[in-house]
């Protein structure tokens, strides 16, 4: 295969193909190896789609609907392209019988929209708005393994993972943020063998660059009075992004600008002090030294004294985390969480939030026993080790390749983690501070 992203080569005959795929699948289904003719990218999809507990006979859930679905698509970035989806997209959908699709960063189907009868087939598989595509929910799938790569791709018939799509073949690239990069979605065209051609991923490629030129389009001007946005989830080193102006922290920096940015009434020297540094000899002198460098890296009058304090209100990811679990929000909370805070860091302070937010968020998962999201959790790098959740999700989804995970674990796990502990100044600042 000369180009990996495309399901068929010229001349190759379709139903030989299909053929050979559904025995690849079936290989693979029973014995765990992929033969050829399957190609690379699907190979892994496959690979991926099975750690994450997928079946080949399971379906698609819908996690969105009515008015949830309603306020959320009126929310999202990619309503602002829906008419120029339809106006590229829509004949062709309409005229070959097929649909179009886009769906969100984690695969959830937000519009579905083509041809009437096909649309009526489709709801046989819950191909439907509201419900979850993702590779880790359903497998290899257009929109799915699209968001998951970040790569425009083809699914050709008996390459998707869940045997009753592979009746279907689809075509899917993702949809970027002009500003960030962040992957928005995917734009998705959906329907017969026919899709399985070079001009079909070039055309859903092509419909993605229009939606990203016209998405920068209608993004505002830079304001300076933008709210300063601070990442910290996931990273050793954090982000601030201050008037337009990225600016990566040194670790320490990190560790003071998420401590103020959970406390705007300021916290004392001795607060950040003991905050800050496990070992009570560190001085003083030492600290004041830190936030000299910091004041002069922000620039003139964010960080004031007495209380050290940020003068403008910053949005962290750590807040919007927080503010999303207390409002019941576990699955967009479950979306903003990229990774622990500041991982490298042994801050007491730092530490104690860390844990803090992990363990609620971990906490509510498992009380919520969504399969799909226990599977993002332990599939993730933080969670992959994580046998309390690997309980839940065998508890819930037990299928052979999560039991196995369980037991090597369980194997492994013969003593109980340990925690570090705050040293004792730090007693007095969890219980005025962080309670």
């Amino acid at each position: 295969m000369t180009d990996p992203w495309l399901a068929l080569e010229p001349g190759t005959d379709p139903a030989e193909r299909v053929r050979a795929l559904r025995r690849a699948h079936e290989t693979f289904t029973t014995v765990g190896t992929v033969p050829r003719p399957v190609r690379s990218v699907v190979a892994e999809s496959w690979r991926r789609s099975a750690r994450a507990g997928v079946g080949p006979d399971g379906a698609a859930k819908v996690e969105l609907a009515d008015g949830d679905l309603g306020a959320y698509r009126a929310e999202h970035p990619l309503a602002r392209v829906m008419p120029l989806f339809r106006e590229l997209m829509g004949t062709f959908a309409a005229d070959g019988e097929h649909l179009l699709a886009v769906c969100d960063a984690h695969g959830r189907l937000l519009w579905v929209e083509g041809h009437r009868a096909t649309r009526r087939r489709a709801d046989g598989m819950n191909f439907v708005p509201g419900a979850r595509w993702s590779e880790t929910a359903v497998g290899t799938n257009a929109p799915g393994t699209a968001v998951a790569v970040d790569r425009p791709v083809q699914v050709f018939a008996a390459e998707h993972f869940i045997r009753r799509v592979q009746p279907w073949t689809c075509a899917a690239a993702p949809v970027h943020d002009p500003r960030t990069g962040r992957v928005l979605g995917a734009v998705d065209i959906t329907g017969g063998d026919g899709l399985a051609h070079p001009h079909s991923l070039g055309f859903v490629q092509a419909v993605a660059r229009a939606a990203e030129a016209q998405l920068a389009l209608l993004a505002p001007p830079r304001s300076s009075t933008d709210t300063p946005m601070l990442s910290a989830l996931g990273r050793d080193e954090a982000e601030l992004v201050l008037d337009g102006r990225r600016t990566r922290l040194s670790r320490r920096h990190s560790e003071i600008v998420v401590l103020l940015a959970q406390h705007p009434e300021g916290l004392s020297g001795d607060e950040l002090l003991c905050a800050l540094y496990a070992d009570e000899s560190v001085t003083p002198v030492t600290l004041r030294a830190e936030l000299a460098r910091l004041r002069r890296l922000l620039g003139p009058g964010l960080l004031a004294s007495r209380p050290y304090r940020l003068t403008a209100a910053v949005e962290s990811d750590v807040i919007v985390v927080e503010r999303r679990l207390e409002a019941g929000a576990l699955t967009v909370a479950a979306e903003a969480y990229t990774g622990p805070l500041l991982p490298g860091s042994q801050a007491p302070a730092i530490v104690l939030l860390r844990e803090r937010l992990a363990d609620g968020l971990r906490t509510a998962l498992i009380a919520h026993r969504d399969p799909d999201l226990l599977a993002d959790w332990v599939h993730a790098p933080w969670g992959e080790d994580d046998v309390v959740v690997w309980r839940a999700l065998a508890a819930v989804r037990p299928t052979a390749p999560v039991r196995a995970r369980l037991a090597a674990l369980e194997t492994e796990l013969t003593a109980p983690s340990t925690r570090l502990s705050p040293p004792a100044c730090d007693a007095t600042y969890l219980q005025r501070r962080l309670a």
